[in-house]
């Protein structure tokens, strides 16, 4: 039987399949996902739906907000980085690469975020109907899953900002989606854009260092042979080495050391300092002499700073102050080492070069006082993780009414000056996040523990694979987050939308479970009954 003759049972409605007995000849009548999707008048309207009420949502958003939002120092940097054709930036390279390429096809600012936007909706609604193809889900909670992505502001937001965030958020579920099919129905074609997918989402975002691991997982899975499985592997490892490798080699040509990421070491260091200003000063040890001018300045930091009413920044935990702030001391040390400059790559270049000696020392610092790291840093980031504020989306703009010159050259403006047609540039329709976050974390942990709990996997094969995959995501981010990163709602959407989407799952799971199990009962005792029958009919007989 070819393709066609599937399309045919498919569109017959399957008249035949009640009287196909064999299992492989069920497989072989299931419809393609073109099929699943246009011709299922069920599917069919609901796609027809979304697309007007995603339509509908974004033009009454861009109304609201005429133009595009920008985090000051992020956003810019971005369209920097775009502007001058750079193969370095502060911020991985490839969301300033897509800003250019998409700049010359168009210019204005409103295409930009209406491309961002529909990604976002349709990569969301692939992976949605991945899963429904996949696996049969309740008709509520498949409504509640629909209902949630296609009205979900967040999408509208992140689309609107120039950031990476929104089309990383894109890329990662478009991914995903891509790895349930390598899992259950995996072909040449999806092996190849998987790789593709994944190294782009490696050029946008640090959070991707992760994903080569869970891309594994899911060739783990599948059925493929061995041979096949380790060429899907290192097709997507070999693709994003030769990036780590071209990226290296850069830094290597700018500063002199072999590096992936300068950003890492900054990181490390501020995640070390949160920890290491807890140490009582009579407590902290003598560093290596290649330490001493900056552990020194850290400590002389900690000592001025004690009084956190004066000093409010002083107050946070687990933020990123310490690797940003022209007053801190690792800002402060790096320009006591280079002349002092107001050229744009010059200043990359001395941030650069710091990277491997922050890295190291953050490291030594946290390796020095393990238990301090944890509670002061570890317990509060983790605490973040589980409900990751707003931060930056709180605020059309950051609160602010203008842009710099270069945006206002790059998209066109009359004018440096943005507005917004609401009352304020406050965005409280995202208030409820850190709250649905907190709460599907929870239903997250206690689905899985119930579902190892009650033997879950030996209901149903692709729904095991499938929560697999989910549990691993989220594991695996959960740690990477905690660990080594900052916890807040951009970073964390693709996260938060993946867990929300798998909880309900494991709820709709354990719901199908129980009324099998009542099922089966009641069947059980008519057999009981029907047996009590029998023998009461030959006893009188």
């Amino acid at each position: 039987m070819n393709f066609n003759d599937i399309n045919v049972i498919s569109k017959l409605k399957y008249h035949k399949l009640k009287h196909m007995t064999h299992p492989e000849q069920i497989l072989i009548a299931k419809p393609t996902f073109k099929l699943f999707l246009f011709h299922n008048k069920r599917n069919r309207l609901i796609l027809y739906l979304s697309a007007a009420a995603i339509i509908t949502q974004f033009a009454i958003f861009k109304y609201l907000y005429p133009f595009a939002s920008y985090i000051h120092g992020d956003s810019f940097s971005y369209l920097g980085a775009a502007a001058n054709n750079l193969t370095l930036n502060t911020y991985l390279i490839g969301y300033s690469k897509f800003l250019r390429v998409f700049n010359t096809f168009a210019k204005p600012d409103y295409t930009l975020v209406a491309f961002q936007y529909l990604f976002i909706q349709s990569s969301v609604l692939f992976l949605l109907f991945s899963i429904f193809y996949f696996y049969k889900t309740g008709q509520i909670i498949q409504n509640i899953l629909l209902c949630f992505m296609v009205f979900n502001p967040l999408f509208l937001h992140l689309g609107n900002m120039v950031s990476s965030d929104g089309v990383f958020l894109a890329l990662s579920c478009t991914w995903f989606a891509l790895l349930l099919w390598i899992i259950h129905q995996p072909t040449k074609k999806i092996i190849f854009w998987q790789a593709i997918i994944l190294l782009i989402a490696f050029t946008m975002r640090y959070n991707a260092l992760i994903y080569p691991f869970i891309a594994g997982v899911a060739f783990w899975l599948s059925a493929l042979p061995w041979k096949k499985k380790l060429a899907g592997v290192g097709l997507g490892l070999t693709l994003c080495g030769l990036f780590v490798g071209f990226t290296m080699y850069q830094y290597k040509k700018l500063t002199g050391y072999w590096q992936y990421s300068p950003f890492s070491g900054w990181q490390f260091s501020n995640n070390a300092m949160y920890a290491y200003r807890s140490v009582d000063s009579a407590d902290r040890k003598p560093v290596p002499d290649k330490f001493r001018a900056l552990d020194n300045r850290i400590r002389n930091f900690y000592y001025q700073t004690k009084n956190k009413a004066k000093f409010p920044t002083e107050q946070a935990e687990a933020s990123t102050f310490y690797m940003w702030s022209p007053s801190m001391p690792l800002m402060q040390y790096r320009d006591s080492l280079f002349r002092k400059t107001k050229d744009s790559l010059a200043e990359f270049k001395k941030w650069a070069s710091m990277g491997p000696f922050y890295k190291e020392y953050g490291l030594y610092i946290i390796r020095k006082y393990p238990g301090h790291f944890l509670m002061h840093f570890v317990w509060p980031n983790s605490r973040k993780y589980y409900a990751p504020p707003i931060e930056f989306l709180e605020e059309y703009n950051g609160g602010n009414d203008l842009v710099n010159m270069g945006t206002k050259e790059w998209f066109g403006y009359k004018s440096p000056k943005v507005k917004v047609r609401m009352g304020n540039k406050k965005v409280w329709v995202l208030n409820f996040y850190p709250i649905l976050s907190g709460i599907i974390n929870i239903v997250m942990l206690f689905g899985l523990f119930y579902y190892m709990l009650l033997k879950g996997w030996q209901y149903n094969s692709t729904f095991n694979k499938t929560i697999i995959m989910a549990g691993a995501v989220w594991l695996i981010n959960a740690c990477f987050t905690i660990f080594a990163s900052s916890a807040a709602l951009r970073f964390q959407s693709f996260p938060i939308i993946l867990t929300t989407t798998f909880a309900l799952l494991l709820i709709d799971w354990m719901i199908q479970l129980m009324r099998s199990m009542q099922l089966e009962a009641k069947s059980k005792q008519k057999a009981v009954l029907g047996l009590d029958n029998d023998i009461k009919e030959s006893v009188l007989a």
